[in-house]
């Protein structure tokens, strides 16, 4: 097996990537990582430096693995700001490193498209051997498999990968037929509040549609794009993504977006809410108003949503991390993975040890927190097994 690391996805070309490509996972399709590095929303200047692994026997790719070389941790969201701090105290580097994710997607996923599942451990082996021997070889700290999916988390784990625990709020379908069919899951305090939430949006004179792929027009693109570069500056910065990232994939991708938009009564744009979905899972992405209306956050970014998961029979709805208001409107928290390999050993030692630690209070926090979901009776929600 030969193992090649590639400094752009233009230097693979499309066919080749998608005859690996078995998930139907949209931040995985070769358009959506394109469309990040051409409009240079991924780039060295931005701290992401395209690497990624092409494995391939007698000329033929078996395998390939989106990867970045990183000279900081902003857009990863699985948070090692205080790991860089030890090392720089030590008077050690710890960028750059590398890392196995989706820029600016905290969206759990397949992080290797592989040809032949059934070879996958040989295959994982492989790579491993050849991420740790880069790593030695061009001075990279360590490599981060973040939000991995779970047959991932259990080869790379025998890898000598360390694994850490954080978590997320999903919504599961449990076979709805309707939204007012899924409110009566709940009990009977909690579907009165959401009835009042929905409520609110009609009195305040707000509409709220939703839009999928190339019935998505220029001007609700503009429209959108406003709205999320509104919701950065209120946290004093801009948007990681440009106008012309959101232009690509609409226009290269369309099948996978579901954009929401809300007016007021004079006709106006004040919000807006842009999902992606596959063949069973809508994930929530970006979100952004120019008008503070009551409850017009849940509207956007979650009831629709839950909505629209309902109509086409998606199994499930991430819509994003963070938020313990989402729990008593049906968001259950679960678990998510991520791997990392440290090549330091004297840091490796104290940081599994703060990986222990951490697992141990998230899985403590879940079960605390599902204890308030708001259902009648207890809902079978198909989580990762145990590790």
């Amino acid at each position: 097996m030969k193992i090649d690391f590639i400094d752009s996805i233009e230097k693979i070309n499309k066919e080749d990537w998608e005859a690996v490509l078995s998930s139907k996972y949209p931040f995985l399709k070769y358009e959506f990582l394109k469309a990040l590095e051409v409009t240079n929303c991924v780039s060295p200047q931005q701290g992401w430096t395209p690497f990624h692994l092409i494995a391939s026997e007698n000329k033929r790719i078996v395998a390939i693995m989106p990867l970045y070389i990183k000279t900081d941790s902003q857009g990863e969201f699985i948070f090692d700001w205080s790991w860089a701090d030890a090392y720089y105290r030590n008077g050690l580097n710890y960028y750059p490193k590398l890392v196995s994710s989706i820029p600016f997607t905290p969206a759990s996923g397949p992080r290797i498209l592989i040809t032949d599942e059934t070879r996958s451990r040989e295959i994982i082996q492989e790579i491993s051997k050849a991420l740790k021997q880069i790593t030695e070889e061009s001075d990279f700290s360590s490599v981060h498999i973040l939000l991995a999916n779970k047959d991932e988390i259990k080869d790379f784990s025998q890898e000598d990968f360390s694994l850490r625990t954080s978590y997320s709020f999903h919504w599961f379908n449990n076979h709805y037929h309707s939204f007012e069919n899924f409110l009566q899951d709940m009990t009977s305090r909690q579907r009165k509040n959401i009835k009042k939430e929905r409520k609110k949006i009609n009195d305040q004179g707000v509409t709220v549609s939703r839009v999928c792929g190339s019935a998505i027009t220029l001007e609700m693109l503009e429209t959108f794009y406003q709205f999320y570069q509104v919701t950065y500056l209120k946290r004093g910065m801009r948007g990681y993504l440009n106008f012309e990232f959101f232009k690509k994939i609409v226009e290269s991708i369309p099948e996978t977006i579901m954009l929401v938009l809300a007016k007021n009564n004079s006709g106006e744009y004040v919000a807006g809410a842009l999902n992606f979905f596959d063949d069973e899972k809508l994930y929530g992405r970006y979100w952004g108003c120019l008008e503070e209306y009551d409850s017009l956050h849940f509207e956007t970014c979650y009831y629709q949503g839950i909505e629209f998961c309902i109509e086409e029979k998606l199994k499930s709805f991430d819509p994003g991390v963070q938020g313990e208001h989402k729990i008593k409107r049906g968001f259950c928290p679960i678990e998510t993975f991520s791997l990392h390999w440290i090549k330091d050993l004297r840091f490796k030692e104290a940081i599994d040890d703060f990986l222990d630690r951490e697992r141990e209070h998230i899985l403590e926090y879940n079960q605390d927190r599902r204890a308030l979901l708001p259902f009648k009776k207890e809902v079978t929600i198909d989580l990762y097994d145990k590790i």
